[in-house]
């Protein structure tokens, strides 16, 4: 599942042009913490998964959802 949610956000995040950098600015989470979350090293709450999903503009369950 960290696996999917990191591939997840990393496609959307890069889909939408922003950078680790950017996303973490936007986030208020280290730029750290988001490479870490698209390598598959982090367990994101289901409160972190709203929050960087509204910085991505896409639903939380984008995040955990098997790519289409």
């Amino acid at each position: 599942m960290r696996k999917l949610v990191g591939d997840n956000f990393a496609r959307i995040r890069q889909a939408r042009g922003l950078t680790q950098e950017q996303v973490a600015e936007l986030s208020g989470y280290s730029q750290q913490y988001i490479s870490d979350l698209e390598r598959g090293k982090r367990n994101p709450t289901v409160i972190t998964l709203f929050e960087l999903a509204a910085v991505l503009s896409v639903s939380h369950v984008d995040l955990v959802k098997e790519p289409d």
